[in-house]
């Protein structure tokens, strides 16, 4: 993902201790030491020593044939809150970064999108590219299936800006259907952002910019979802009128 809307917050000095990150009550905090990781994944690759996770994730991943849905979904809520738990947007507001990808999945699931695992990749989309997230982490939380979609929709960190977006505009026709999904979401959502709540620091070229380079994304994925694609014509439209043409 083009990733030019986050910021890193910490916790100022002496600030108390946070609360469990998954709402788990006093006394009830699980760290790895009592997690068996899936098989064939080392448990030192799985997930940092003395993290907390929630208590039900231990089997709730998508890859079980008994999969519960809705614990599924809060489990990668609950995870995603806490990678980006010292994130912010960087609009003017400076919105708690975790606005984005809730914003992915709710308007996935508005639009009739009802696979668990691509409101799950929507949740979790940004947590292997922007935080210390591994993808076996996310293997051992919420399965392969689920992480390979965040893996397709992740850029590579290690290559410069101008070629990651470049890249996203070449490989955007060959992702999984599932992948087209939550990048139409989320270009859906950071196209309207970029009216509503854009970056404080952004100049009007930058903006207009980014429009040209959402829309040849967008582009390349079209026949993926018709409904989400019309609304991105829209915001896309609407972000014309309010910046200028790109």
């Amino acid at each position: 993902m083009e990733r030019n809307h986050r910021r890193d917050a910490p916790p100022p000095r002496g600030a108390p201790a946070a609360p469990s990150p998954h709402g788990t009550a006093p006394g009830l905090a699980v760290t790895v030491t009592h997690f068996r990781p899936s098989p064939g994944i080392p448990p030192q690759a799985a997930v940092p020593q003395g993290q907390p996770i929630a208590l039900s994730s231990r089997r709730h991943h998508i890859d079980d044939v008994h999969t519960d849905p809705q614990a599924l979904l809060l489990e990668a809520v609950a995870f995603a809150a806490e990678k980006h738990r010292h994130q912010r947007r960087k609009d003017a507001d400076a919105s708690p970064y975790i606005n984005h990808p809730i914003a992915l999945a709710n308007l996935l699931k508005r639009e009739g999108v009802d696979d668990v695992a691509v409101l799950c990749a929507a949740l979790l989309h940004d947590t292997i590219e922007d935080t210390n997230t591994t993808a076996d982490e996310l293997r051992v939380l919420f399965g392969e299936i689920i992480t390979s979609v965040v893996l397709e929709v992740t850029d590579d960190k290690d290559l410069d800006r101008a070629q990651r977006k470049r890249l996203q505009v070449e490989h955007a026709h060959a992702v999984s259907e599932r992948a087209k999904l939550v990048k139409l979401a989320d270009k859906i959502c950071n196209v309207y952002d970029m009216v509503a709540a854009p970056p404080a620091t952004w100049t009007i070229e930058r903006k207009r910019e980014y429009l040209r380079w959402s829309k040849n994304v967008v582009d390349r994925l079209r026949g993926a979802h018709p409904g989400l694609e019309a609304i991105f014509d829209d915001v896309y439209a609407k972000g014309v009128r309010a910046l200028g043409e790109p």
